[in-house]
């Protein structure tokens, strides 16, 4: 089957039929129409196989979850989903393997009126890269930057279950459904981010962790609490836009976590029971749940809006300004992860990171020698190409 025919078979007609789809699969770009009075909110997510999932999966799965990944940052911003556009490299065409990838996109598309617009195909070692469009009243899009001292932090669903498959795949392990589902098929959690615009001051998905996603809200909100404006979150009544003048520089923010109130479920609860690993909730990854800032009068909100939308929304701690907290190590940018007894736990890791910082060089041995002679320098090695081992 030819490029073009591969397209056409399988991608030319997915996901659901939108009025403001001028010209969809097909032509050099697609032709959209965005509303006036909307912004367009835009993500990418690229999945590369052995790095995002396991060789074997499912390819129905597979599908669900590539657009999920980015149907769950739509989530964070408040935004609606409209369109996506789907990259796909492929070692070798797969007809049956293609049409299970196809249903599985096809399916999570239609379920949030999503259209597939474009995209394109290419051989290679399998990786899939979609990006997804989403539409936001002007001015109502729900940043990382708007998180303010003595706000609760708080996570939708339930946290760690991905990882725990992950792991029990990992070492061969039987994995039980539920934690497996929540690995290969998340749920994207669309209407709470509808349902949070105007309520909560900053919010995130937590795809690499909730230490690691939790620290660039107090990070971005650091930032935008000290530039001229101040705070960028949500508009405040009384002040116009949101925005608070005058701010005097950069914010230290921190946050404190009560281990004790993170959400679990039963399969991550018997796991803990036998050791005491917190680091597959505060930082495996791939939880695909939302992480928010919602201020303390607004802790009410939360039991009816849970209720209302069939999602466990838990207040999990709360943020801190940069001078509290202090004797316990940084306060700018830091979590404080408290245990029931009152002590802090310190994370071997905060999260997934792709390229994350190179150990430092060993401290040289010192020459035992009282006059060491100068040794000649030596030849400069060539720098590692792509595809050379360093």
């Amino acid at each position: 089957m030819s490029e073009f025919a591969l397209i056409r078979t399988h991608f030319a007609r997915l996901g659901a039929e939108r009025g403001d789809v001028v010209l969809g699969v097909g032509d050099d770009c697609a032709l959209l129409r965005v509303p006036p009075d909307q912004e367009l909110a835009v993500s990418i997510d690229t999945l590369v196989a052995g790095v995002h999932f396991l060789a074997d999966v499912d390819p129905r799965a597979l599908g669900h979850k590539c657009l999920a990944v980015g149907l769950s940052d739509l989530a964070a911003m408040g935004a609606t989903p409209a369109w996506a556009t789907l990259a796909l490299t492929l070692p070798a065409e797969d007809p049956a393997w293609l049409g299970a990838f196809a249903a599985g996109f096809d399916a999570l598309a239609r379920a949030h009126g999503v259209a597939l617009v474009g995209g394109d195909t290419t051989r290679g070692p399998l990786s899939i890269a979609v990006q997804v469009h989403g539409l936001v009243p002007a001015g109502q899009a729900i940043r990382r930057s708007g998180a303010r001292p003595r706000d609760l932090v708080c996570v939708s669903g339930t946290l760690g279950d991905a990882g725990l498959a992950l792991r029990g795949l990992l070492a061969g392990e039987a994995v039980a459904d539920f934690p497996r589902a929540r690995l290969e098929r998340p749920t994207p959690r669309l209407a709470l981010g509808l349902a949070l615009r105007g309520l909560a001051t900053a919010m995130i998905d937590i795809s690499d962790g909730l230490l690691a996603d939790l620290g660039h809200i107090l990070e971005e909100s650091a930032v935008r609490a000290g530039t001229p404006g101040g705070y960028h979150g949500p508009a405040t009544p009384g002040i116009t836009g949101g925005l608070r003048a005058g701010a005097p520089g950069p914010q230290p923010l921190g946050a404190e976590i009560r281990l004790a109130d993170l959400p679990l479920s039963p399969s991550l609860r018997a796991h803990l029971a036998g050791t005491p690993d917190w680091a597959l909730p505060l930082a495996s990854g791939d939880d695909y749940e939302l992480c928010f800032t919602l201020p303390p009068d607004q802790v009410a909100s939360l039991a009816a809006l849970s209720e209302r939308l069939d999602c466990p929304l838990t207040p999990i701690g709360r943020i801190l300004a940069g001078t509290e907290g202090e004797g316990e190590g940084e306060t700018a940018t830091r979590v404080i992860c408290r245990c029931p007894d009152g002590s802090t736990w310190t994370p071997p890791r905060t999260g997934f990171n792709h390229f994350p910082d190179p150990a430092p060089d060993p401290a040289p041995a010192p020459d035992p020698s009282p006059n060491p002679s100068p040794s000649p320098s030596p030849e400069p090695k060539p720098e590692p190409g792509p595809g050379l081992a360093p």
